[in-house]
């Protein structure tokens, strides 16, 4: 049994809390790698031995995702940046991993979290002490690596924390797996907020739309989650907009009562958060401002994610597409060996960045024969590719064919060989794969390989290439439409 632990982080200073601890752990078996993967472009130092990984920063999903799919292990750990494990971690692990049945796809960890003494809990921080009893949070779950690959991992049309590992536990449970509780147990202290921070968090509520489009209206209760409060916010919501447009439209009557109404609901809302708290004057003044903002916060972010959910819940999209670079991504120079020449096609940025968005893994495959041939280096192959990503966004794992057309490789499109390769580092099978390209070796490549094809033709795609391909798209923009459609998954 190996295991590695997975770290997302927002480059926040507990990360080297942490870190701290994972290195004084008494006992247990070590981790074969700690992955700490920054979200977008925050960072911070790492201690040696600690390995750095990059994601799109479009989320904990995706962070979780790039840390599981670079690892080799056969459990993941993951950890929230923000915990501080027991000393006995390591080898509590060990023993909740210990003899686990084929059919047991993850065990959680305990979450506690200490709460001052000497005062009673704040609002804020009464509401991190209900991670204790949250089922199957992320902040200490370690998952089977082949059931994150057989399930394609996080869901990353989850752009914030805690229902992505609600939704990946709804759809472990649902494929017929077990999830455990494990004995050991890690800290999450309550950390500093800001005043308004409890209004900004009611943007989760697009994330609680989108987990009812997908799993039903019993996902709640499915997922072990408190019930909410979004009756009682939309009705506040409701009688404050009453008020506002029957005094706007001269209707007295009509806004008093609603007035009256609205200020009963706001006040009995602020009172039972007040009630079991202390009575200071920050807190008293914090509680009261963000009573009146919540209700119309919530209610606006749960309306418009219910909008954006029926938009992205599309079914039968593929596993991941697979991109071409010249020609497809960027304008074919040939043998380019200069990043400053590097330009992307017109609609490219777009178009990844839609892919991101739906949660899509991406990688690239393309035929670079000129290293072979002594035109360009590797070197300089992989700086335009850094270039590309500069521009263009990560576009996850890059699989280069190096080798000459007469070199009889099984790599070199039309040979299936680039697309198993990219299938296989993002962990899926080719016939869940769509590859996107500009010329006829890309189509064969992928029909080789048993992954579906779009040709996105060019100035430099001949006509036979056009007339024999299965799907074509006027733009790199319109193959994507293809994609998200739901028709060639």
């Amino acid at each position: 049994m190996t295991y590695d632990v997975d770290i997302p982080s927002a480059g926040r200073p507990s990360l080297d809390v942490l870190l701290e601890a994972l290195a004084t752990l008494d006992g247990g078996p070590r981790p074969g790698r700690t992955l700490v993967v920054f979200d977008g472009d925050r960072r911070r130092r790492l201690p040696a031995g600690v390995e750095e990984l990059r994601s799109p920063g479009r989320g904990p999903a995706a962070a979780r995702n790039v840390g599981w799919r670079a690892s080799r292990a056969d459990w993941i750990a993951f950890l929230d940046d923000d915990v501080v494990p027991e000393r006995d971690w390591t080898a509590r692990l060990a023993e909740d991993l210990d003899g686990l049945g084929g059919n047991v796809a993850a065990t959680q960890g305990n979450v506690r979290v200490p709460l001052p003494d000497g005062r009673r809990p704040t609002d804020w921080e009464r509401n991190v002490k209900g991670l204790e009893l949250a089922a199957w949070a992320t902040a200490d779950m370690a998952y089977r690596r082949d059931v994150l690959a057989a399930l394609g991992g996080f869901d990353e049309r989850f752009p914030r924390a805690y229902r992505e590992d609600a939704d990946l536990a709804l759809r472990v449970l649902r494929a017929g797996y077990r999830l455990v509780r494990g004995r050991r147990t890690v800290a999450h202290p309550p950390r500093e907020h800001a005043f308004l921070a409890s209004v900004r968090a009611q943007a989760g509520n697009a994330d609680d739309a989108l987990m009812g489009v997908l799993h039903g209206p019993a996902w709640r209760r499915a997922a072990g989650a408190p019930p909410g409060r979004r009756r009682s916010h939309v009705a506040t919501a409701a009688t404050g907009a009453i008020a506002g447009v029957a005094a706007a439209t001269g209707s007295r009557r009509l806004a008093a009562a609603a007035l009256g109404a609205w200020a009963a609901q706001t006040v009995d809302f602020a009172a039972r958060r007040l009630a079991p708290g202390p009575r200071t004057l920050p807190q008293v003044a914090e509680i009261a401002v963000t009573s009146v903002l919540i209700p119309p916060a919530a209610t606006y972010h749960w309306y418009a994610g219910r909008l954006r959910a029926r938009r992205l819940a599309r079914p039968a999209l593929p596993a991941a597409v697979l991109l071409d670079r010249d020609g497809t991504l960027v304008r074919d120079v040939p043998y380019n060996g200069e990043p400053d020449r590097v330009v992307p096609v017109a609609d490219a940025r777009r178009a990844l960045d839609r892919l991101r968005a739906a949660g899509i893994p991406l990688a690239v495959i393309s035929n670079q024969s000129g290293v072979a041939r002594g035109l360009v280096t590797r070197e300089q192959v992989d700086a335009v590719n850094a270039r590309i990503e500069e521009l263009l966004g990560p576009v996850g794992p890059w699989l280069v064919c190096t080798h000459g057309p007469d070199e009889g490789c099984a790599c070199r499109k039309p040979a299936p060989g680039l697309v198993v390769e990219a299938a296989r580092a993002l962990d899926v099978t080719p016939d869940r794969c769509v590859v996107v390209g500009d010329i006829g070796a890309d189509v064969d490549a992928a029909t080789s390989a048993g992954a579906r094809a779009i040709l996105v033709p060019n100035g430099k795609t001949r006509p036979e290439e056009v007339a024999s391909a299965p799907l074509v798209a006027p733009s790199l923009d319109r193959a994507v439409d293809l994609v998200l459609s739901g028709l060639i998954g």
